[in-house]
């Protein structure tokens, strides 16, 4: 069946406030973009409505304290703080509208789940989707519901066993804790280093617990890491395992904040990263739910996953931005014309320190999660 993009125009209902580097225009951007470059209202996609998760849905995950607390901050009118639950903070602003913008997304992901399950799809994408901060009863990172987990749990409780990628700047933390002790979640995040980066976990050596020990998988990068090193990165432990761990559905969280342009992030990545990631994750064949998730240039976001929805629904994307989004993206201030980046390279220095970092990593990933998956050190997909 044609891949599924998850999109409401009520995405662009809610504000994080004027001075929060999340902005919810980059849904409406990346939907337009979509539009201009004619990969919508084909025959080779379908777009469906966004719908709204249940609390009976939240609950899979969440407490139901934490989200009557969330329930009734968002009600009111006057913004207010519960530092307890991660709260009214800088980082985690209390609005109008929260709960329902946060059930909204989770919705999204839900939706994607079961079009990949019950409704036989291979594909779908919900671009809202991607929260992978949020915790049981605490919000962080901008996340306040974790619709990855909500929705990975769904499947686990049909029996499937599921693989989740996180190629986010931004370490999956929640995910990761969520499924720590199981064998029946295997989870990859390829990430910037947590020594001195948000959220300050996903050490090479979080394997996981109890029998969910070896289902842990860490690949940090230090700062300046670009396109060759997330390659190999993505190809040395990455594609091995998931091929080992043979799931029955995978689950990505796409994020663009480790391109090289974000203002959040210190990783020097660019477009061709996140092609790559989506090529190779493709063609594994799998039913794919296919999720949003971090960065902060609102260009950035629009114009990479206009490339990865290319691939998605198998339809070629320019080298260059559409005429007619040109004058919508430069009142923003579109620095460039081109939708795809040009190749580029870390220096030097920054390049040979980041690649024996991750050589160290690797090395370790092999000796010690490899045997334990049947891998063959070295094996190459």
């Amino acid at each position: 069946m044609k891949p599924a993009l998850i999109y409401s125009q009520r995405f662009g209902d809610y504000c994080y406030g004027d001075d929060h580097p999340f902005k919810v225009l980059r849904y409406q951007l990346t939907h337009a973009l979509f539009d201009e470059l004619g990969l919508l209202g084909n025959e080779r996609v379908d777009v469906l409505e966004c719908p709204v998760a249940t609390e009976e849905d939240l609950l899979l995950f969440h407490r139901q304290d934490y989200l009557e607390r969330l329930a009734d901050f968002s009600a009111s009118d006057t913004p207010r703080a519960d530092f307890f639950y991660g709260l009214g903070d800088v980082e985690n602003p209390v609005f109008k509208g929260l709960y329902d913008w946060a059930r909204l997304v989770c919705g999204g992901t839900l939706e994607a789940a079961d079009q990949v399950t019950e409704g036989g799809r291979r594909i779908a994408f919900n671009m809202a989707g991607g929260w992978h901060h949020a915790h049981a009863a605490r919000a962080s990172g901008f996340s306040y519901l974790n619709d990855a987990v909500i929705a990975i749990e769904s499947l686990v409780r049909q029996g499937l066993r599921v693989a989740y990628v996180d190629i986010d700047a931004h370490h999956g933390d929640g995910v990761q804790e969520a499924f720590y002790t199981s064998d029946k979640v295997l989870t990859i995040s390829l990430h910037e280093t947590g020594d001195d980066f948000f959220p300050h976990t996903g050490y090479v050596r979080e394997f996981g617990r109890g029998v969910g020990y070896g289902y842990a998988v860490n690949v940090p990068f230090i700062r300046h890491a670009d396109d060759r090193l997330f390659r190999i990165g993505f190809e040395r432990i990455a594609l091995p395992l998931l091929k080992a761990y043979a799931p029955d559905v995978l689950v990505s969280q796409m994020g663009v904040d480790a391109l090289r342009t974000d203002p959040l992030t210190r990783l020097e990545m660019t477009t061709a990263s996140i092609e790559f990631a989506a090529l190779e994750l493709k063609r594994l064949d799998l039913p794919w739910v296919v999720l949003g998730g971090g960065g902060y240039d609102k260009i950035n976001v629009a114009r990479a996953w206009a490339l990865l929805w290319g691939i998605l629904s198998e339809q070629a994307v320019p080298d260059l931005f559409p005429s007619q989004f040109v004058a919508q993206a430069t009142s923003l201030g579109l620095p460039t014309r081109r939708l795809r980046d040009l190749p580029h390279r870390a220096s030097d220095d920054d390049h040979l320190r980041a690649l024996k970092a991750l050589e160290g990593n690797i090395r370790l990933l092999e000796e010690v999660l490899f045997p334990l998956h049947g891998v063959t050190t070295g094996a190459v997909l």
